[in-house]
């Protein structure tokens, strides 16, 4: 993508300049060049877009559904058919390998207007409970708040639910990759979604983020981000009362049992790990394998980090690009001093880029071994590819480190013996368990236990989030 000069916001189904001139460069963390600037939103911009999706409500949130779906039909198809676009913008903004946008950044965003589609083909807006009628009712104006590490999925994961709802949304993308976004919204307005029902205002956390989470005209937020970001979004949105959903941080287990196949678990644990260079919140950073296997772990981890390219995300050959940012990059850094000052094994990787990498953000896929439960590098969110090797004694060991955490989102478990698994998965306490390594599922609600988060994303359970509940008494006959 050439220098972009994204200076308009997209407010009440056009394109506005922004009430200041502020703006923020644009960088390609491969190359640490800026390759553009966005324009910066204000409080006064979110008035306005507020305002907009508060007319909007009126009309919108009692559409037929069959329009709902007929917009997010389009919507789905504008994205098949600039999938390129999207996939560069997110390569150029945040440095994810070209093979990994193409294989999952675009298509799972994609995926989340398709799974909007097909629950509205038979969700139930009323229901018949005795003479009861229990109706489903959208919000009202959501404030929508995405990081910048999925910087697509995360976008389409609340606006495709909130759209199908019948809710009206002001996106504040992350300021940190804003392209992609910017396409987005274009899709959005190309798709013909009417003025005022889908609108964004780029800006800062502390500025725009703070005046969508306090705003007395925002009926809902739902935020991706840090821990730190969810707390301050609840905090100014409690005074208005409003619902707040969260999706944060994560430090998911992996547990691979005595019965598991290591020689395919250990690779494929290390590659989900490494996933979007390590940036997900549900990435299982935490190896927890048993403590007489320890050795052969260690040897079949070791083995597969030799295979990963880190280098030009524009590379079809390249596994891993750079850390998308430089406050990220300086905190993996960071992390990786901090698990080798706590004694911990560093099997591969460590501080510093990939050997031939003199710029951008690049960093070496790190494992350290022999980590306890206790250490840093075992409770904190790195984010970036570091991956913690824990050793267990006994099962009751394993399930009791896995939860040793304060968050509570994914977790893993592998085992020849799917009862066994089963038995495991039911003992952790996130809000995802992946048994095996299988396939994304679009509608597997996706939300985290403890200090990951409130309420859950994805499918059904997605749209129910956008979702007011009433209950008629006395609308049926006896």
């Amino acid at each position: 993508m050439d220098m972009v000069q994204a200076r308009q916001l997209y407010i009440d189904g056009q394109w506005v300049d922004p009430s200041s001139d502020a703006t923020v460069a644009v960088i390609n963390p491969a190359t640490e060049a800026v390759i553009g600037s966005i324009a910066l939103g204000t409080a006064g911009d979110v008035d306005k877009a507020v305002a907009a999706a508060r007319r909007a409500f009126a009309t919108f949130s009692i559409s037929p559904v069959e329009e709902r779906r007929a917009l997010l039909q389009r919507i789905a198809d504008l994205m098949e058919s600039r999938f390129d676009d999207l996939a560069h913008a997110m390569t150029s903004e945040m440095g994810s390998a070209i093979s990994f946008a193409c294989a999952s950044q675009v298509p799972a965003g994609i995926a989340h207007v398709r799974a909007a589609i097909e629950v509205l083909s038979d969700y139930q807006f009323i229901v018949r409970n005795g003479t009861t009628a229990i109706v489903r009712e959208p919000i009202g104006v959501c404030g929508l708040i995405t990081p910048w590490n999925w910087p697509l999925y995360q976008i389409t994961a609340k606006v495709a639910p909130a759209i199908a709802a019948g809710c009206t949304v002001v996106l504040k993308p992350s300021e940190l990759s804003p392209l992609s976004a910017l396409l987005f919204a274009q899709i959005m307005h190309d798709a013909g979604t009417p003025p005022g029902v889908f609108n964004l205002v780029n800006g800062s956390g502390e500025e725009v983020g703070a005046a969508i989470s306090s705003h007395p005209d925002i009926d809902m937020v739902s935020i991706t981000g840090s821990v730190r970001a969810g707390v301050l979004v609840a905090q100014a949105a409690a005074p208005t009362v409003k619902r707040v959903v969260q999706e944060l941080g994560g430090k998911s287990p992996n547990i691979l049992l005595e019965d598991a196949d290591f020689v395919k678990a250990v690779p494929l644990g290390v590659a989900s790990g490494f996933r979007n260079v390590g940036q997900s919140c549900s990435a299982p950073t935490r190896m927890i394998v048993p403590a007489a296997r320890l050795a052969e772990v260690e040897e079949l981890a070791r083995r597969y980090v030799e295979t990963l390219v880190v280098g030009d995300p524009q590379n079809p050959d390249t596994t891993l690009g750079p850390i998308a940012n430089k406050a990220q990059f300086d905190r993996v850094q960071q992390m990786i001093a901090v698990g080798i000052n706590e004694g911990a094994k560093l099997l591969c990787g460590g501080p510093g880029r990939p050997e031939g990498l003199d710029k951008g953000y690049f960093a070496r896929p790190t494992i350290f071994a022999g980590v306890t439960t206790g250490m840093r590098i075992a409770q904190e969110e790195i984010f970036g590819p570091v991956l913690c090797i824990l050793p267990y004694a006994t099962e009751e060991e394993a399930v009791a480190i896995a939860n040793d955490t304060v968050y509570g989102l994914g977790g893993h478990v592998q085992s020849a013996d799917l009862d066994h698994a089963r038995r495991v998965a039911l003992r952790i306490r996130s809000g995802q368990v992946h048994i095996n390594h299988p396939a994304w599922q679009a509608h597997a609600p996706f939300g985290g236990y403890k200090q990951s988060g409130n309420g859950r994303e994805y499918g059904v359970f997605g749209l129910e989030e956008y979702l007011e509940t009433k209950a008629i008494l006395g609308y049926y006959l006896p």
